[in-house]
């Protein structure tokens, strides 16, 4: 059905709208995830990851186990059913994943494709490029996720991203 891409914001108020059956909030370690209206504990996934592209010390960095997890949560989404996707800003870590859900559901749509797209939907989109990467590699892409992020249009600077939606499916 859809992807929806938030803030912690707006994350409540697009759970009530738009009433997703998943949900995954991606915060860093001393943020509090939030209660979303309709969406049970088992269907919500959180991780705890703070929103670098490198490792640092003091921070936590996404790693692959953390991609993977993603990957796997996302995989028992069904394509039919609405997801909510949400960080802090709604700005990078939920738009990286809102592209890995996309790619993961569209194996054969050009990611090229489905970066567009991220585009045209938020303007504000800047997916972190560490878990693009990790997730490429996951999901066997042989580069190209990372190609199509590092090629996508110009954005635009923002402290907090309007929620946006995508496709599940592309292409049908």
């Amino acid at each position: 059905m859809t992807i929806w891409v938030s803030s912690l914001y707006s994350a409540p108020i697009v759970a009530r709208r738009v009433k997703p059956r998943r949900a995954v909030s991606l915060l860093s370690p001393e943020d509090s995830f939030p209660a979303l209206p309709g969406v049970e504990p088992v269907r919500h996934h959180r991780v705890h990851i703070h929103d670098i592209n490198e490792e640092m010390d003091g921070f936590v960095s996404p790693g692959h186990a953390h991609v993977e997890a993603i990957v796997d949560f996302l995989g028992d989404h069904g394509p039919d059913e609405t997801i909510l996707i949400h960080c802090w800003a709604g700005i990078s870590r939920s738009t990286a994943t809102a592209f890995i859900a996309a790619c993961l559901h569209n194996p054969q749509t050009d990611e090229a494709e489905i970066a567009e797209a991220l585009r045209l939907a938020s303007p504000t989109a800047f997916p972190n490029r560490r878990m693009v990467a990790f997730a490429d590699e996951i999901l066997d892409r042989r580069g190209r996720m990372k190609r199509a992020i590092n090629e996508m249009a110009p954005g635009v600077v923002a402290d907090e991203a309007e929620p946006f939606s995508l496709p599940t499916r592309f292409g049908a």
